[in-house]
């Protein structure tokens, strides 16, 4: 396997929306290494996830798998599956988080996480082979 200039060829509506896919995840990456406590531990301790250091770091290893996958086009549809699941969880997590079925993002809802999940999904049904 080998990176091509393929892999980045911006005219490609694909390639656009795998990278696109893996770009947004850097900035969350961010907010979980950032800081001592990273911000996002508290997210893991009011969300009832136990012990939630150890959730944010396989949260972190998920994300910087599924980033780098989609980003270098290394196993493509696996990653693009694996950033999607991962948004699920997310989308289940703030909930937990809420303590409510809220929708809208700016208002803390699950729709963020819920609309790059499909769209990891899709990343993975143009990938497939």
């Amino acid at each position: 396997m080998s990176i091509t200039a393929s892999a980045f060829d911006l005219t490609n509506g694909a390639v656009v929306l795998r990278l696109i896919c893996s770009l947004f995840f850097f900035p969350h990456l961010y907010f979980k290494i950032a800081g001592n406590p990273p911000p996002a531990l508290d997210f893991f301790e009011k969300a009832g996830f136990k012990p939630p250091m150890l959730y944010l770091r396989v949260a972190t290893v998920v994300e910087i798998v599924a980033a780098l996958g989609l980003l270098l086009a290394i196993y493509t549809q696996w990653a693009a599956l694996l950033a999607a699941a991962y948004l699920a969880v997310a989308a289940v997590g703030v909930c937990f988080f809420n303590r409510s079925l809220k929708w809208l993002w700016n208002l803390g809802g699950m729709e963020y996480c819920v609309f790059w999940a499909i769209a990891c999904l899709v990343v993975a049904m143009l990938y497939w082979t």
